[in-house]
């Protein structure tokens, strides 16, 4: 059997180039283990960093955790109100889905962004114009704050038009990972360059807004909230956390 000299010194986990042990034990922060069903968000790139606020369990008509630089996390919704509706995402649709996706993933695990446009009667005629451009915009900046999240747009109503529009003004399936409409007037058409396994509709049945029921939701215009679990399930399939 070959002879094989014996090492001359002792090798330390440095010398490839891993963390050590501190003097009383501790591991390294950089490689603590992350607790089982978490998914750790990376922040070395993020221009947020470890001293931030989380959005924590949000509520009501509006949402501004990207606006407000909250904490990273897995998950960013950006999401456009129906007409006339209140705050900056509504109630009849977003409100429900959001409690019901921080209930399922953990509120430390989601960030919500509502949308701030006119959301006018008027406005129907524009097709989403009115809030594609900020709806794009918002994408980019979360993004820009957290580079590993994964961005999922939502809207309801004039809202779903939003999210048609904003595939128009710069983003596409490279940054956006999924969409989630309700009521969506402009259903027979696609979102963008999203494959379609990425895209979630939902039109009720007696809605005449959208007009092509989906067959997953009953009832009027109004009625979205009963689809809020279904809606969050799409959202942590599409992002990839299921």
């Amino acid at each position: 059997m070959p002879s094989f000299p014996r090492p001359t010194s002792r090798f330390s986990f440095s010398d490839f180039g891993l963390p050590t042990a501190s003097s009383d034990g501790t591991l390294p922060t950089s490689i603590q283990a992350t607790p089982i069903g978490a998914t750790a968000v990376p922040t070395s790139t993020s221009s947020i960093g470890l001293n931030c606020t989380p959005q924590g369990n949000g509520g009501g008509n509006a949402e501004n955790g990207v606006k407000n630089k909250n904490c990273c996390t897995n998950v960013t919704m950006i999401f456009a109100r129906g007409t006339g509706e209140l705050g900056n995402v509504g109630t009849v649709s977003g409100p429900p889905m959001f409690k019901s996706l921080r209930q399922k993933l953990g509120a430390d695990r989601v960030t919500v962004q509502g949308m701030d446009y006119p959301a006018s009667a008027a406005g129907n005629a524009n097709l989403g114009r009115d809030g594609g451009p900020t709806m794009a915009q918002l994408a980019k900046t979360a993004l820009s704050q957290c580079p590993f999240t994964k961005i999922i747009l939502g809207g309801y109503s004039q809202g779903a038009m939003v999210v048609h529009n904003a595939f128009s003004q710069g983003v596409s399936s490279t940054e956006i990972s999924g969409a989630v409409l309700f009521g969506d007037p402009s259903i027979r058409m696609s979102i963008g360059d999203l494959d379609p396994s990425k895209v979630k509709e939902f039109c009720a049945s007696a809605d005449n807004v959208c007009g092509s029921p989906t067959g997953n939701v009953s009832g009027s215009h109004l009625s979205y909230g009963t689809a809020a679990d279904a809606a969050a399930d799409f959202v942590i399939q599409a992002a990839g956390l299921a």
